[in-house]
């Protein structure tokens, strides 16, 4: 089990991603040694649910390696069973004291949803899911003001945070024997930092 506190853990993944903007990355982790001392055994330090995006890979954004983070990846990081699931396993059976929700700016999902609301139009095939599980984040950021994607985003893991918790009764106990927190993250494309939009739990 890991032995790191939520504090500790969202030190390291900041650490490893100012590095990455930095060009300093340490590609940590990586080596063949390491690899083979992970063969019956993980230690992963965070969850990272994110976004299936391209330039959104996880590990090398915060300068990870091999065993560092457990990784669960949708388009538009929407939640369904087997995301809740996966969660819930990294944290009752790997230990992990930190869930991270990561989104970032020019979503295509998002500005699939936002197309779908301003023309009443929906998409046809299992893209009808992902708008309509990121319609209500979409919604919510309208009637506060919000007038991009980049806005419905942000709103959009505010949201995931929330339902996160809400959904998993898991995840809630945890949060309340301050054993795990989840931090909201939104990442830049072009400067490539993960900002901190919101946070559940204590740090």
């Amino acid at each position: 089990m890991s032995k790191l506190s939520p504090q500790d853990a969202w030190t390291k993944l900041r650490d490893g991603n100012q590095r990455f903007i930095n060009g300093n990355s340490q590609h940590p982790n990586q080596d063949a040694a390491h690899r083979e001392s992970l063969v019956k055994q993980q230690n992963p330090f965070a969850v990272i649910f994110g976004c299936s995006d391209s330039r959104l890979a996880a590990e090398i954004i915060f300068d990870l390696g091999l065993g560092d983070a457990f990784v669960v990846r949708t388009a538009g990081q929407v939640i369904d069973l087997a995301v809740l699931g996966s969660i819930e396993y990294s944290i009752s059976v790997l230990g992990v004291p930190l869930i991270v929700v990561l989104g970032h700016d020019n979503c295509g999902a998002v500005a699939a949803t936002k197309e779908a609301v301003d023309s009443g139009e929906m998409p046809h095939g299992y893209l009808r899911n992902l708008v309509e599980r990121i319609t209500p984040s979409v919604l919510a950021s309208q009637r506060d003001g919000g007038q991009d994607v980049n806005d419905y985003m942000v709103e959009h893991i505010k949201q995931t945070t929330a339902r996160l918790v809400e959904t998993s009764r898991t995840v809630a106990e945890a949060i309340d024997r301050h054993e795990v927190a989840v931090l909201g993250l939104a990442y830049r494309l072009e400067e490539g930092r993960a900002e901190l939009v919101n946070s559940l739990g204590t740090l």
